[in-house]
């Protein structure tokens, strides 16, 4: 059976819309991932940490908040893998980074770079990655300040990511095309967005494959 892993933040691990933080409510059951590995019918490994950014240790939250370092540990720690879905960018958008669109481009660039190269891809005996564009913060609620000007930078940011990913032709799903941030925090989404994402993803790996 085909397997998948997910990388990426709280948005892959199932962190539900806060009204207030720190937030006591579990991640979802049925997150985006779970939804999607049962409708492709392949294994799953999840790979979601809340925090976790592109480019950058974070000063509240913990040096381990930097992806560079957590994708070699988790391409390392699984395996063999088929395919690998990327979702990050949405934390390097916090007000107190202060990122350049560029800045987080590249550190995206450096994450395909990763999965692509031939140690990475030799370890696990080919696999596709996949670049998945998060729906875009605007930071609202409890949220509001640390997603302070996330709104203005987003969409420069991702096509940013995306110019990133097609040079080095890796497939890109655009998750604003098919859900949206809940009005409650501006960041996170809803049980029924984390089903529409899961099953909208694996339609586009399954197009992709057939490709």
């Amino acid at each position: 059976m085909p397997s998948i892993l997910t990388f990426g933040d709280s948005n892959t691990h199932g962190t539900q819309p806060m009204r207030s933080r720190p937030s006591d409510l579990p991640r979802l059951a049925r997150r985006w991932p779970v939804a999607m590995a049962e409708t492709l019918g392949w294994d799953l490994v999840e790979e979601g940490l809340p925090g976790r950014t592109f480019a950058f240790p974070d000063p509240e939250m913990g040096p381990h908040m930097d992806g560079r370092l957590g994708l070699f540990i988790a391409l390392e720690s699984h395996g063999p893998i088929d395919a690998m879905t990327i979702m990050l960018g949405t934390n390097d958008l916090k007000a107190h980074f202060e990122a350049d669109p560029e800045d987080i481009a590249a550190a995206c660039g450096f994450h395909l770079d990763v999965a692509l190269s031939e140690e990475m891809q030799a370890r696990h005996g080919g696999f596709e990655p996949i670049l998945i564009l998060p729906p875009r913060p605007h930071g609202a609620g409890c949220l509001a300040e640390t997603y302070a000007g996330a709104a203005e930078k987003a969409e420069a940011v991702q096509a940013a990511m995306r110019a990133e990913a097609e040079a080095r032709d890796v497939a890109v799903f655009d998750a604003n095309e098919v859900i949206s941030v809940s009005a409650l925090d501006g960041v996170h989404f809803d049980a029924a967005a984390h089903e529409v994402l899961g099953r909208a993803v694996a339609a586009f790996i399954l197009s992709e494959i057939e490709d």
